[in-house]
């Protein structure tokens, strides 16, 4: 049975539609920009959070390491990824997921509360909720896609269950992840690397200072 995605296009299963961050298109390379989201990227919003005690000081303030904290379950993903192919209700998720209501519920009430997903009344007589994505959780769709992409390309082409298209023409797109400002690609770690931010605490601050490089790429 078909079901309607994000924008009115019908696609056919939760597995089967897809977008892009930056795509190589006939030699193109196109870019996309990734948004900043209102997550609580700050050092004391990452101390309020529940992470783990053997993580280091400086490790707890990385936005990465904010961000694990509301989409690395594997559960969040695949409900993410569900709502990005156009479902929306209850019985939906639990299908594609196969997890008891409590869990389900449980889990949602998650993505809600961290302003991914909006839950609102679609059904008055009973009441029924649907859950949509946000401006916040639709902002993760790069992220989404480029995890899908790098699952993939770990597997031959005949043995992948699903794959990244042009919703116009069919098309299987390869995306890669670019600089918004000049379009270069940002797969080589030794160009393009991590150093401290304007609010980095000392601890940061000399965990990047030992990274820094002079002229020439020697270490300063």
């Amino acid at each position: 049975m078909a079901e309607c995605g994000q924008g009115g296009r019908e696609f056919t299963h939760s597995r089967q539609a897809f977008l892009s961050v930056g795509v190589r298109r006939s030699g193109i390379l196109v870019g996309v920009k990734i948004e900043p989201s209102n997550f609580d990227f700050s050092s004391n919003g990452l101390r309020a959070a529940k992470l783990p005690s053997r993580i280091s000081l400086e490790e707890r303030e990385s936005p990465l390491c904010a961000a694990a904290q509301h989409v690395c379950e594997w559960w969040a993903l695949l409900i993410l990824q569900d709502a990005f192919d156009g479902y929306s209700r209850f019985d939906q998720f639990q299908e594609n997921l196969g997890v008891s209501s409590s869990m389900l519920t449980t889990r949602l009430k998650v993505l809600v509360s961290d302003g991914l997903l909006e839950r609102r009344p679609y059904q008055t007589n009973p009441v029924r909720h649907e859950y949509v994505l946000t401006e916040l959780g639709r902002s993760l769709w790069p992220v989404i896609m480029a995890l899908t992409a790098w699952g993939n390309s770990r597997l031959a082409p005949g043995e992948r269950s699903m794959v990244l298209i042009d919703a116009a023409t069919g098309e299987e797109i390869d995306p890669v992840v670019v600089d918004a400002a000049t379009g270069r690609r940002l797969d080589d770690s030794d160009t393009y690397v991590f150093t401290a931010g304007p609010a980095a605490s000392d601890a940061m601050r000399e965990r990047y200072h030992h990274r820094r490089r002079g002229p020439g790429g020697s270490h300063a």
